[in-house]
């Protein structure tokens, strides 16, 4: 803890506390730069002290210099509104880089399951209601919202998909040859063009077993959602029904599939389309999904997320299969096996 200054900590502590002496215990954290404490209070309750050191400009997709809300209480503020379970805001002391915010405990969903397996199949169908629920609340945002000021447009989509080519093949040196990098990156841009033209609403962008916090054994908490934006229907239901830190079968995730749409309120024929955007969409996030894991343990010495990178690849492997008569997906596919046979 040495090298961060906990004197903005415990100023924020005080005001709830005046006579309070800190005492904290660092918390692990993820991928992120972001820094957690585990701060107990006098009253015997605890908080979590969430340092950012990028300071009053934290995690910004888009780079605006004007603007003084950070995205994390921005759009924590718009979930609770209306009516997402976030963790409540105790303090704040963006100029230096700080927030107070309540303890949730450490079981995340996938935490939770560790412990107790048999609540898989609830809090998965819980998961994909809430997220029905929530897109349907916040397909109005307010006026200058940042999680309208951006999206996944076609040169996001495109950046992460390009990010597996970099990082998931030519830094593990398994650099395409010319007629397969012109061939991938012919259907990067395809693929990229058509996932941006789907019709947008609120994605959480990570909406996975990691950043869902299991309160009382039952309901979910939402975390991780500063990077907001507007995107496909389909991509928080990937990250949470692909996602790399889990394993489920292809029938458990029709169920889920068909659980959402009935929420959602969505006919026969959009639920077989939800499906079709579910695998497509699968093929785009979890490649780039994969080179992320390399760029962690190359850029930011966290060799952490390594064994993530096959089951990963994996999962890309299943969505194309779920694609055969699409003459792109073929393409990828002969491409991925020729590059990383031992992964495909």
């Amino acid at each position: 803890m040495s090298d961060v200054d906990l004197r903005p900590l415990e100023d924020l502590v005080r005001r709830l506390h005046p006579a309070a002496r800190l005492d904290v215990a660092p918390m692990p954290g993820g991928a992120s730069t972001r820094r957690y404490y585990r701060v107990s209070l006098p009253d015997r309750s605890t908080a979590v002290g969430m340092f950012v050191p990028e300071g009053a400009k934290p995690e910004e997709i888009q780079k605006e210099a004007t603007r003084a809300r950070w995205p994390f209480l921005e759009v924590r503020e718009l979930l609770a509104s209306r009516g997402v379970d976030v963790p409540r805001v105790f303090g704040e002391d963006t100029d230096r880089g700080w927030l107070l915010i309540e303890d949730l405990g450490d079981a995340t969903l996938a935490n939770h399951l560790l412990a107790a397996p048999g609540d898989k199949r609830a809090l998965y169908t819980r998961a994909v209601e809430d997220l029905a629920d929530a897109q349907k609340k916040l397909a109005a945002l307010p006026d200058g919202s940042v999680v309208a000021g951006r999206a996944f447009d076609e040169d996001l989509l495109r950046w992460e998909i390009d990010h597996f080519r970099e990082w998931g093949l030519d830094a593990r040196g398994k650099t395409l040859p010319a007629a397969d990098r012109a061939e991938f990156d012919a259907i990067a841009a395809r693929m990229a063009r058509q996932i941006a033209g789907w019709t947008r609403g609120f994605v959480h962008r990570d909406y996975q077993s990691r950043n869902l916090m299991v309160r009382d054994g039952k309901s979910l908490v939402w975390i991780d959602f500063q990077d907001a934006l507007l995107g496909p229907r389909v991509y928080d239901l990937v990250a949470l029904l692909n996602d790399s830190y889990q394993e489920f079968d292809r029938p458990f995730v029709e169920a889920r599939l068909d659980e959402y749409a009935a929420r959602a309120g969505l006919s026969a024929e959009d639920r077989a389309t939800l499906g079709h955007e579910f695998d497509r969409v699968t093929v785009q996030r979890k490649l780039k999904d994969a080179g992320r894991f390399v760029f962690i343990d190359r850029v930011k010495n966290n060799s952490s997320f390594l064994k993530f990178v096959a089951p990963t690849v994996a999962k890309v492997k299943q969505a194309l299969a779920h694609l055969r008569g699409d003459a792109d997906m073929e393409k990828l596919s002969d491409i991925l096996h020729r590059a990383i046979p031992d992964e495909v």
